[in-house]
């Protein structure tokens, strides 16, 4: 056996080991005081006291006042609630009738002014054959003053298949905005090539034109004396059928409806009838002309026609 002395191991008597989790001593000791400590002392002072309510009997007097107080205010505003209910619904039903009496007012008016603007017209139509002299019933028939019906053609005129609101083909550089498309400038040539052609009368969709007549576009519509028409567009022609079908046709104005058929898709069509009828003009303009005093007695020869125009 050696004779080296061996030492004990060393014992320390210092401070105890550090815990495992000293590195998180803020999170360890919001876990051991979750409760702050002033939290906790006002806490138990609260219930010793009686739990936190008012301990006098004015504080509890004050408390039951201002409940009564609220629940008063509560139900008032549902009293008041109900009681207004009614009222608004009588001024709504009220309304809603005063709507209804002007709305039937408003179309009273407007049936008496249609009834109003047919008497004038007639009457109008009723001076015109009276003091039209001898050729009173042709510029009845000329001026639109008058329905008329005979032979004559129909001939129908329509947008292209699948016609879009935007254009983009070769119309739209002239002017166009649709290649398919029927225009107002369309309708003027053909109603102009009628007219040369030899009608008599001519209306569109049952809308009878005049010499005064006007053939204008608004958006994409065509108005005809300010009144909207939609397609297909009908008109009647009334004159020599066959004779003014081919003469239509063979003229410039036919020559570019055809084109318009050809290049662009529009579709048309022109047929003889052996009758047509064409109301009267919705409006009817009476001028009359008297001769003129003027230079009657001179002998100069230069007579003068005076205009006067009468109601329209």
């Amino acid at each position: 056996m050696c004779g080296m002395s061996q030492q004990p191991p060393v014992r320390s008597t210092g401070s105890p080991p550090p815990r495992p989790d000293a590195s998180m001593s803020l999170l360890t000791n919001v876990m051991d005081h979750a409760l702050d400590d002033g939290y906790a002392e006002a806490s138990a002072r609260r219930a010793s006291e009686g739990g936190g309510l008012p301990r006098t009997l004015r504080a509890k007097l004050g408390l039951a006042a201002g409940l009564v107080l609220a629940a008063l205010v509560v139900t008032l505003g549902a009293a008041q609630a109900r009681i207004s209910a009614p009222v608004v619904a009588k001024e709504r039903e009220e309304l809603i009738d005063r709507i209804e009496d002007e709305t039937s007012a408003a179309d009273g008016l407007e049936k008496r002014i249609e009834e109003l603007r047919a008497e004038v017209g007639e009457r109008q139509r009723k001076a015109l054959e009276q003091h039209g002299g001898d050729q009173g019933q042709l510029v009845a028939l000329l001026s639109g003053a008058t329905p008329v019906h005979g032979p004559g053609v129909k001939l129908v005129v329509d947008d292209a298949e699948e016609t879009e609101d935007g254009g983009g083909g070769p119309r739209e550089s002239s002017g166009f905005a649709d290649t398919g498309r029927v225009r107002d400038r369309d309708m003027q040539r053909v109603v102009n090539g009628l007219w040369q052609a030899g009608a008599e009368a001519v209306a569109i969709n049952g809308q009878r034109l005049t010499a005064l007549s006007a053939i204008r576009a608004a958006g994409d519509a065509i108005l005809v004396d300010n009144k909207p028409l939609v397609p297909p567009y009908t008109v009647l022609a009334v004159g020599d059928g066959k004779k003014l079908r081919t003469t239509f046709q063979d003229s410039a104005d036919g020559q570019y409806l055809h084109v318009l058929q050809e290049n662009f898709g529009i579709r048309t069509s022109i047929s003889d009838q052996g009758e047509v009828r064409l109301p009267a003009a919705p409006s009817l303009i009476v001028r009359t002309a008297q001769p003129s005093e003027t230079g009657a007695g001179t002998g100069d020869g230069r007579g003068a026609a005076e205009t006067g125009k009468g109601t329209s």
